[in-house]
């Protein structure tokens, strides 16, 4: 296995450091420095980079794999991110890097508006208006429903009723409230682009999945794995079952679109095999 290079070792450290603090801290962090959807009142400008160096904390039972999560990350930072280091140098390294994230951030953030106001269309025969559709989208539904599932009394009962909101729309609603309420975390967009470099200059290393371990050449296993976070984005369920994954699909599918046009504008301009330091 390659030595870790200098710029992997302090990028694990930072999301270790992360890990850790958040961890220690708990839901200011997570709030502080997850990527919310911008009209989210939790959203800040520093979200689409910070969010990268987040993790589901170490507890996580639901839509995550808890500690895994940053296991798994960090493993695949060390393995590719230290080839390609190797070659490019360092400078070059972490702008590829952050470019990937932040490219993975905003292709998951223009998915979640299309999601978001695609369901808002739908349901412009309410008539709410803005600060009704702010109020219903920001509320805390854990308090707005009493131990026997019933809305109690409040703001977002007085406007669905105002609005005759029948039950097949506010069920419709609550997919576009979840998509607007849950933030995105991890390094994954990132390293999905690290794949994809590592894909394009070494096509034929061999490559295997945890659970599936046949070697598969990198040019045949990056796409492949693509073709199965298309498929999932799309689907929005599991392969190993009904229901969301929990997984930012469309984060690593614009983390490797991003590390795709990097790459190929490096090729063609003859700047690929030229390190920056």
């Amino acid at each position: 296995m390659m030595r870790m290079t200098e710029t992997v070792k302090q990028l694990l450290i930072i999301n270790i450091i992360f890990y850790i603090g958040s961890n220690f801290v708990g839901d200011v962090a997570y709030q502080l420095f997850s990527l919310y959807y911008p009209e989210n009142l939790h959203f800040k400008f520093w979200q689409p980079l910070t969010s990268m160096f987040m993790h589901a904390d170490v507890y996580s039972g639901q839509n995550s794999v808890g500690i895994m999560h940053i296991v798994f990350n960090m493993f695949a930072l060390v393995s590719f991110g230290s080839a390609l280091e190797h070659f490019w140098g360092a400078k070059k390294f972490i702008f590829f890097y952050i470019s990937c994230g932040l490219g993975a951030a905003l292709l998951h953030l223009g998915v979640s508006y299309i999601h978001i106001h695609a369901v808002l269309d739908q349901l412009s025969v309410l008539n709410f208006s803005d600060q009704e559709l702010s109020i219903l989208l920001n509320a805390d539904y854990a308090s707005v429903f009493d131990d026997k599932g019933q809305m109690m009394a409040g703001q977002v009962k007085t406007i669905l009723e105002k609005a005759h909101c029948t039950q097949e729309q506010f069920n419709l609603l609550t997919s576009a409230i979840q998509e607007f309420r849950t933030p995105s975390l991890g390094a994954s967009g990132a390293i999905y682009g690290l794949l994809t470099a590592f894909a394009f200059m070494f096509p034929n290393a061999e490559l295997m999945m945890l659970f599936i371990p046949i070697p598969i050449k990198a040019k045949y296993f990056v796409p492949g794995l693509l073709a199965l976070d298309l498929f999932l984005g799309f689907k929005g369920s599991s392969i190993f079952g009904s229901g969301g994954t929990g997984v930012a699909h469309f984060a690593h599918l614009g983390g490797a679109l991003t590390g795709f046009i990097m790459m190929w504008y490096w090729k063609k301009n003859s700047f690929n095999n030229n390190r920056w330091n």
